[in-house]
């Protein structure tokens, strides 16, 4: 019997590139990011727009559509289909284009990643503290879709760090000492409220968080997570660093940095497989071991958490602030661990993420079983190039490109745009795609990766198919996460694009979130853009404290050797010359107090 086609109509969206425009027809045909072709149809009702940032009002694009649609620019459409003739028929409602021209990205402009995290970080102060005084007491983990407190009152000590995280970040690229003062106090807080000192051990960790009832804290040990609960699981310590680790880089503040060491030991005492390598992914809070039972399906487990979220999460910032080779040496170790052991590419495209002591598979962990999440690997790529950069490895490239050149045919939406969430790793007989664990909805730090690994593939490798992943990816982000009406960015859409605000994921602060990968994303995609893509300079600022070592270093991110140049330093608002252009440091005067130093980063070439 022949198929016929279904005969409903639904709307979708479709993203790629026009390949020509039949003005008499009202039709254009569009190149989707897998080489198809469809035949777009302009309604009479249909909207247009130019892709705008936060705080941007709307530019209705509806008079100019004829003049946008050139061939080769940059189109997301959401649309009907109709199923006539025998096939479906495509007509657009909406069409964003990201520029005026084809080679024309308002994204790559210099300011709009800057002018993104300004308006991220004037949400997060405003939804946690208001306009008036920055007091920690008043923070919470759950803030509403329009920035509004949850009820809960338990203060997570990782969504705190995440957003001083977020808070430093936002000083370094607008110098605004609002930002720094929320990064500042947070940092503090933490060190007062959330962190335990062993000195028999000599080691600090932290919290899982505290409950707050009046002027009664009760303090959390252990996570109140399923995944890991009653244990203290490394990537909660991880992350306790996030936030005070890029504060420690705007500031120099000594304090910062013994936290950090007492914490790194507690790594090294506890958590890492000395014999076999790599970090074990909880320990018991009793014995602190990761061996004991009470663990239960953690028992001497390892994951990419444990392994690789080091060197994203604080190690590469630590690094970048000190120089210290203890750093550059634990650097290493963990990305040669993950090039021994997480691939598997003879079994899927997508890396193993945890394991047994001995590195066999773990494949009955409870949500993960055998399944990939897609913005690890594309983390992986990113972070490798990152190190590379520091030192040069085929092992770091290969992997980190292997990854580039597979990953968009099995975890991207190659019709609409954007990367998908939790796959299934292995293809059961018959099938062409990998079966997505739950949904097919696209979660904002799963966008992240993908635009920092194509943007630092682009920029390092170089080639035309990097520069239209990270292209893709960005226009995508920006044309559907971006909350227009009540600020910051969604957690996640729906395939489509649309915003998905059921549960949870319609919050703007949550265990997952809290202004973290948000504004790594901004900081990130500023450095990647402006200094290895677009070849703009990008201004830093930085306040060291009278105790802070006096070589400054400003390096914005682990980049090749000799691509960037320090240009032009300001202290205090005054020209200051005493400064190393190709290592990219600064000498700094003593001071009685902290100093203001804006700096300019030029590309070379």
């Amino acid at each position: 019997m022949k198929s016929e086609v279904m005969r409903f109509t639904f709307m979708d969206a479709i993203a790629g590139r026009v390949v020509e425009f039949r003005s008499e027809d009202r039709i254009f045909k569009l190149k989707t990011i897998d080489g198809r072709d469809f035949d777009v149809k302009l309604s009479d009702g249909m909207s247009a727009e130019l892709l705008r940032n936060l705080d941007e009002p709307y530019a209705d694009a509806g008079g100019h559509v004829d003049d946008l649609l050139q061939p080769g620019a940059q189109v997301f459409v959401y649309g009907v289909f109709y199923p006539e003739g025998g096939e479906y028929n495509y007509e657009a409602k909406k069409l964003t284009f990201v520029g005026r021209g084809p080679e024309d990205y308002n994204f790559e402009k210099s300011n709009w990643w800057i002018n993104q995290i300004d308006s991220l970080a004037r949400f997060y102060r405003r939804a946690q503290f208001g306009d008036g005084k920055i007091d920690y007491k008043d923070y919470r983990t759950n803030i509403r879709l329009g920035g509004d407190k949850a009820a809960s009152h338990v203060q997570e000590t990782d969504t705190i760090s995440r957003m001083v995280y977020g808070m430093a970040s936002a000083y370094m690229l607008t110098g605004n000492e609002d930002y720094l003062e929320v990064a500042e106090l947070g940092t503090k807080y933490l060190r007062d409220h959330m962190r335990f000192v062993d000195r028999d051990s000599n080691v600090v960790y932290w919290y899982h968080g505290i409950k707050v009832e009046g002027d009664y804290e009760k303090k959390l040990l252990t996570s109140e997570f399923d995944d890991d609960y009653d244990a203290i699981p490394m990537y909660e310590q991880i992350y306790a660093l996030a936030g005070p680790t890029q504060t420690f880089r705007v500031t120099g503040d000594r304090r910062i940095a013994s936290d950090i060491d007492s914490t790194m030991r507690l790594f090294e005492q506890y958590y890492r497989d000395y014999e076999g390598g790599g970090y074990f992914s909880h320990i018991d809070p009793v014995l602190l071991s990761p061996h004991h039972d009470s663990l239960k399906f953690n028992k001497s487990r390892k994951n990419w958490n444990s392994v690789g979220d080091h060197a994203p999460a604080y190690l590469i910032n630590l690094l970048l602030a000190t120089g210290d080779e203890r750093h550059a040496e634990m650097l290493e170790r963990t990305f040669d661990t993950i090039v021994e052991h997480f691939p598997d590419y003879q079994a899927s495209p997508f890396v193993n993420e945890r394991f047994n002591t001995d590195w066999s598979q773990d494949l009955g962990h409870t949500w993960q079983q055998d399944r990939a999440v897609v913005g690890h690997n594309l983390k992986i790529a990113w972070n490798l190039m990152r190190m590379n950069s520091y030192k040069d490895k085929d092992s770091y490239k290969e992997l980190a490109e292997k990854i580039g050149q597979i990953m968009p045919a099995v975890g991207s939406d190659q019709q609409r745009g954007g990367w998908y969430d939790v796959v299934e790793r292995k293809l059961a007989d018959g099938q062409e795609f990998h079966r997505f664990a739950w949904h097919d909805r696209k979660a904002w730090w799963q966008q992240e990766q993908a635009i920092l690994a194509y943007l630092i593939l682009s920029g390092t490798v170089g080639g035309d198919a990097y520069r239209e992943e990270a292209r893709q990816a960005t226009g995508f982000y920006n044309t559907n996460f971006l909350d227009h009406d009540e600020g910051a960015v969604y957690f996640n859409v729906l395939a489509n694009g649309l915003p998905y605000l059921l549960g949870t994921e319609r919050l703007k602060g949550s265990h997952s979130m809290s202004m973290y990968h948000s504004a790594e994303l901004c900081y990130l995609a500023a450095v990647y853009t402006n200094l290895l893509n677009t070849g703009q300079p990008l201004n830093l600022w930085f306040k060291p404290r009278p105790d802070a070592d006096r070589t400054l270093r400003v390096s914005p991110d682990l980049l090749p050797a000799g691509r960037v140049e320090l240009t032009r330093v300001e202290i205090e608002g005054k020209e200051w010359d005493k400064f190393d252009a190709k290592n990219l440091t600064v000498d700094l005067p003593d001071s009685a107090y902290s100093l203001t130093v804006k700096v300019e980063l030029t590309p070379v070439g």
